[in-house]
């Protein structure tokens, strides 16, 4: 059933609500509650989903049965029922969403190729593409910073925006927000959210909770708003636009109970650090989180939207916040008309959506956080859920150094500084060997282990948050009037996720002092939280590199992982933005910004962190001066785009003209020689290890997004193909080009194969010959012989941003299975999604036990009968002598829908046929 089809409404629910003489349809919780039983201690999110199947109650996917087990949950507080979920919505990034449109433009010519009309392929659901990961840090530090990444942007990515410009002319219900303009997740927080949404269908009109999918993984950042979201693979995000339902498990929900207030000079970002912590070590991945307690009865949607901004990072599906005061409050600031908000508060109150003082649903599993208990706090080097209280960030840096370098020899002879700046506080007995002499401006330094080299106020997390950009702006405004400077090595930036941020920051008289410390605008977009710092000063790149400097980033992100925010920075540390800036000043991770002086004032009088910090007090009043005219300002043109977006020239037709001389768009071959029916999958048999991989193998280490050398296979083709290195752009900008996208799978600089000693980077060991090559070059050659690859993988394979190219590289690269000990829920989907089976050791066996090198053989047995959830397959290992061990793996295709999808190769081909199917 599609997302148009009216309920069978078994239960007799269908309602009426009058909001300002307007009418509106909805089907009651309340009146299912007469035959269903009482709902009312069910968690919001919970009662939101059953919603959802109430409305689509069509007695094939979504049945009575689905329903009553929704009831059974609360008494069991958790269920292995699978239920058919539709979202309101779809929303989408440019680097997720480039390879989308290709898909979708890939399936209409599939469509084409069986004789039938294109126009059969069609988002059915709402789809907003904000174009948002594509901006650079290239230009910094000055007045034309903004201007110059833009139009380094547009030239960058003409052919990929002038794809994106075609597919908003060629499919019905298709927004695209252009560059320039904000990030997604804020854009969704400020403007597209309603948090009840509304649409006429059969003549009446339907009142229902907003709810969406994402084709990223912190489109969890609108639960802060009361709307129920998160993060899919763009495979699966495809078929919801495409009105297949997401397939999922009723999932259990933890409560997270907010007691108290947070102390002075603590912000919401020391708060989410310490959320994610919390809920890391409780262990919800798979889980929903809600949140309840009377400490959200003072908890601004800002801050609520930073802790459900990073559920991936506490491994959450999503972090729910119901709706209440100060979602209307929020709502009122952001420019959402006084019907919408009127219509917000009945439709919540009259569905038991509505947060309540004292009230506690039940849950499946509970823990608690006293607010007055954080204290200001970092996470790092390279794991967001790895907090450091800042008291203790010099000795965390201190056990990084000694873990990865040695320990620490104290020497005898003092080390010369050769004069310019150093920065202040770091005792001369932690001198380290390879500290570097430098020349930048004109001005002698040296970099030391734990230079501060990028300094980033970035990322939808913290830039939609005022409380703590202000926060930032008073600091750069006490330090500027002290005459503090920030260290020359140091990268700043500042990147908010909307055109709002820099009106009230101009209107607050911050905006200045912040250019003077270098933190100049440089674009609206994701930037250095996914990887696009863009490149250091060549001097300091250098200095890096001759002395195998182990430096650091300082930024206001959401990831931290290694290899991530710039190839030479191996340690990055997660922030809220005052201390972004704290660290800038102070220009080492080594300083105490405790204890150690950031530097001296004009009278060379030393200057403490605790002579800038602001009272909650300055904050407020700082706060108090964002208006909603600046939201309703910069929002009324948000689809229009500049000059250079509107002068985009595209042909008006239903079918892609793909080019062979792009190397940006091209025909992808997932849909080649695709039949009427899928082919009978077969066993896997005799299949060479791909790569051996160890825990926490994240999609960044499988699908990098970010830069790439000249002799790597992806810089090698794009070079045979005209482009030259500084052209290259970056792996996500090119995700519409299955070529590049390939080659650079398993391409991370920091991926480690274990079937090579000591090798970090995309690299494996060919086994017929023992030659170690590109695993990209290793896998063409394996194609040519036929023979079929595995990988095998320790636990938490595929954590991290949800990435379709993950999926949709391995399965180009031949591998037909992936083992490992455990999955990421999107990556397992998404492999699943392309027809990759993700399989699972039992308990006690893994890579080690079986003594695996990579030079065996691998058997898979049980794949040619009728694929089923969660069944057992046999895998044989076939060692190099001759000897054989196997073991039962559990196949990770958990529902019914999964292994539909799987049958036929892959979800987006199941979608075809059926379309081909229904138009004859």
């Amino acid at each position: 059933m599609s997302n148009d089809g009216i309920s069978n409404d078994s239960y007799n629910t269908l309602s009426t609500l009058d909001v300002d003489g307007k009418t509106y349809h909805y089907y009651s919780l309340p009146k299912a509650q007469e035959a269903l039983g009482d709902l009312g201690k069910m968690p919001f999110s919970l009662k939101v989903l059953t919603e959802n199947l109430l409305r689509f109650e069509d007695g094939v996917t979504v049945e009575k049965k689905h329903l009553e087990a929704m009831v059974q949950w609360l008494k069991d507080r958790r269920s292995d029922t699978e239920i058919q979920f539709r979202p309101a919505r779809v929303l989408m990034q440019d680097f997720t969403g480039v390879p989308g449109v290709v898909d979708l433009a890939a399936m209409r010519e599939a469509v084409k190729k069986a004789g039938k009309d294109p126009a059969l392929i069609n988002p059915l659901s709402p789809v907003d593409l904000v174009i948002d990961h594509s901006v650079m840090v290239d230009k910094f530090g000055d007045a034309s910073a903004f201007r110059d990444n833009v139009t380094i942007e547009m030239e960058r990515n003409q052919e990929r925006y002038e794809f994106l410009r075609w597919g908003q002319q060629a499919f019905d219900n298709f927004r695209v927000v252009p560059p320039g303009t904000g990030i997604c997740h804020q854009v969704n927080l400020e403007y597209l959210g309603k948090t009840v949404w509304h649409k006429e269908q059969g003549g009446k009109n339907f009142a229902y909770p907003d709810t969406l999918v994402g084709t990223d993984s912190h489109t969890t950042m609108i639960n802060g708003l009361g709307i129920l979201g998160w993060g899919v693979g763009g495979i699966e995000a495809e078929a919801a636009m495409l009105g297949q339902p997401v397939s999922m498990l009723i999932p259990e929900v933890v409560g997270f109970k907010i007691t108290g207030k947070l102390r002075e000079g603590i912000t919401a970002t020391d708060l989410v650090l310490t959320v994610t912590e919390m809920l890391r070590k409780k262990g919800v991945v798979g889980k929903f989180v809600e949140f309840y307690g009377d400490g959200l009865k003072d908890m601004p949607v800002a801050d609520r939207a930073t802790i459900a901004n990073m559920a991936p990072e506490y491994g959450a599906t999503c972090g729910f916040f119901p709706v209440d005061e100060q979602t209307l409050t929020y709502m009122k600031l952001t420019g959402r008309d006084d019907h919408q908000l009127e219509l917000v508060k009945a439709y919540a109150k009259a569905q038991g959506l509505w947060r309540e003082p004292g009230h506690e649903p039940v849950y499946s599993d509970t823990l608690e956080l006293d607010m007055g208990e954080v204290v200001a706090s970092l996470a790092g080097p390279k794991r967001p859920q790895d907090r450091v209280p800042l008291t203790k960030m010099k000795s965390a840096f201190e056990l990084v150094m000694e873990t990865a370098e040695g320990p620490n020899q104290l020497r005898e002879e003092k080390w010369e500084s050769e004069g310019g700046q150093t920065a202040v506080g770091i005792e001369d007995s932690y001198e380290h060997h390879a500290s570097q002499p430098l020349m930048l401006d004109g001005e002698k330094c040296r970099l030391d282990p734990g230079a501060v080299v990028i300094a980033a106020i970035t990322s939808c997390t913290n830039t939609s948050n005022p409380s703590v950009m202000m926060a930032a702006g008073l600091i750069a405004q006490k330090a500027v009037e002290k005459g503090l400077s920030t260290k020359p090595w140091v990268k700043t930036s500042l990147a908010p996720g909307s055109k709002v941020v820099t009106d009230y920051l101009k209107v607050g008289g911050f905006q200045d002092d912040l250019d003077k410390l270098g933190f100049n605008l440089v674009g609206y977009g994701c930037t250095t939280c996914i990887g696009n710092s863009g490149p250091l000063p060549e001097e300091v790149e250098k200095a890096i590199t001759d002395g195998d400097l182990t430096v650091a980033s300082v930024l206001s992100g959401n990831r931290n992982f290694e290899g991530r925010v710039h190839p030479l920075v191996r340690t990055n540390w997660l922030a809220s933005p005052p201390l972004v800036v704290a660290y800038a000043l102070a220009g080492n991770v080594r300083v105490d910004l405790t204890k150690d002086p950031l530097g001296t004032d004009k009278d060379g009088n030393p200057v403490y962190l605790k002579d800038l910090w602001p009272s909650q007090q300055e904050i407020a009043e700082a706060v108090e001066k964002v208006k909603t005219d600046m939201f309703r300002k910069e929002y009324a043109e948000v689809f229009d785009g500049d000059e250079t977006w509107q002068s985009i020239k595209v042909p008006e037709s239903k079918v892609y003209e793909w080019s062979d001389k792009s190397t940006y768009i091209q025909h992808p071959p997932f849909f080649e020689g695709l039949g009427p029916e899928p082919d009978a999958i077969e066993d896997i048999r005799d299949a060479n290890i791909l790569a051996l991989l160890g825990d926490s193998v994240t999609t960044d280490h499988i699908s990098p997004a970010g830069s790439f050398k000249a002799d790597t296979p992806a810089g090698k083709y794009l070079q045979e193909h005209g482009v030259e290195p500084k052209d290259f752009n970056s792996y996500g900008s090119r995700r519409g080009n299955h070529e590049v996208m390939m080659r650079g799978t398993f391409a991370n600089v920091r991926i480690r194969n274990e079937m090579l000693d000591g090798v970090e980077g995309g690299f494996t060991k060919f086994v017929p010959t023992g030659e170690q090559m590109a695993i990209y070059d290793a896998a063409m050659k394996y194609q040519e012989q036929g023979t079929p690859l595995v990988v095998i993988a320790g636990k938490e394979y595929g954590t991290g941003s949800s990435r379709d190219w993950a999926a949709k590289g391995t399965r180009l690269l031949g591998v037909k299975a992936v083992v490992a000990e455990s999955y990421e829920r999107i990556h397992r989907s998404n492999l699943i999604g392309m027809g990759v089976m993700p399989l699972q050791f039992p308990e006690g066996v893994d890579r080690k036990s079986l003594k695996l090198t990579g030079e065996e053989t691998i058997s898979i047995e049980g794949l040619s009968g009728d694929i089923q959830p969660g069944q057992s397959l046999k895998m044989t290992v076939t060692y190099k002598d001759g000897s054989t061990d196997t073991c039962d793996l559990k196949s990770r295709i958990d529902t019914a829908n999964e292994a539909v999808y799987f049958r036929h190769g892959g979800i987006l081909h199941y979608v075809v046929r059926e379309m081909i199917k229904q138009a004859s």
